[in-house]
């Protein structure tokens, strides 16, 4: 995918980790776009390195695996935070 999509994509899943996990972390909107760009992108790595396939393209599949890894790392920017 072109980095506009994978903008697009983390946007939409951080966007969705951030109302799956509400709370207060400062940065606000560019934030968790940058939280759910880099969960996208860690989440596709983790998907594929465990061999629950490869994330290509909008579907289903890699929009799980983009929030999972978007969840993932605000927790983990949280827990660093704090």
């Amino acid at each position: 995918m072109g980095i506009l999509s994978w903008i697009i994509f983390g946007l939409i899943a951080g966007i969705i980790a951030k109302w799956i996990m509400p709370g207060r972390d400062g940065g606000g909107f560019i934030m968790t776009v940058i939280l759910g760009i880099i969960g996208a992108v860690v989440g596709g790595w983790i998907s594929t390195l465990f061999g629950f396939g490869k994330v290509d393209g909008f579907n289903f599949g890699s929009f799980m695996v983009a929030v999972v890894g978007a969840i993932v790392v605000l927790w983990i920017y949280r827990k660093v935070k704090s």
